[in-house]
């Protein structure tokens, strides 16, 4: 399945999600190049809500850009497998390899706007991720190591203190909260085994 059918599929949890996905559903429309940084106004993304078998742990990264605890993820950057994207990201950005997709399908998806800042030494203008959230299974037995170039920290927290973490207060109260909200029906959820 495509993107777009993907999209068409996926049943919204909240207003923020039905908007966000119909604007994410008329931009994949309009035949704009979304896969690449090429577009510098908006590209796709894909993040992980990274949890323990328990589901009572949430991996997190302090994030060097943000200066803030936050999800593990990135760009694209023309792959079309947005969960491949989310599990290679957790991979490089925290050194686990031990991961599960605990689903195929997304597990949240947002519209996200990332303010101007300097990446390597180069301006990078504001401009919206348009982001799909996969949620993924880790042992958190395992050793985490961070990616100083991205990240100067990686640690597992309980889901509350995962969301007090952020040191930004739109995501804790429109993404983390949503997303230990979602984890918390998880078990109900017909589980996939690992790609």
């Amino acid at each position: 399945m495509d993107l777009y059918e993907t999209l068409q599929a996926y049943q919204p949890y909240n207003e923020q999600e039905e908007r966000d996905r119909d604007l994410l559903l008329h931009m994949l429309g309009s035949g704009v190049d979304l896969w690449t940084r090429d577009n510098a106004q908006a590209h796709l993304t894909a993040s992980a809500w990274v949890t323990n078998p328990a589901r009572d742990q949430i991996l997190m990264a302090y994030h060097n850009i943000y200066h803030s605890w936050s999800w593990l993820g990135g760009h694209a950057d023309g792959e079309r497998d947005l969960a491949a994207v989310a599990l290679r990201e957790v991979q490089e950005e925290s050194g686990l390899t031990r991961l599960r997709l605990v689903m195929p399908e997304p597990f949240s998806l947002e519209i996200l706007t990332v303010d101007g800042h300097e990446k390597r030494s180069s301006y990078v203008s504001s401009h919206l991720h348009l982001n799909l959230t996969y949620l993924i299974e880790a042992d958190p037995e395992e050793p985490v190591r961070s990616k100083p170039d991205e990240n100067s920290a990686v640690g597992w927290f309980s889901l509350e203190e995962a969301v007090a973490r952020s040191t930004e207060p739109w995501f804790q109260e429109r993404i983390y909260k949503k997303l230990n909200e979602k984890l918390k029906g998880v078990s109900s959820w017909k589980r996939s085994s690992k790609p």
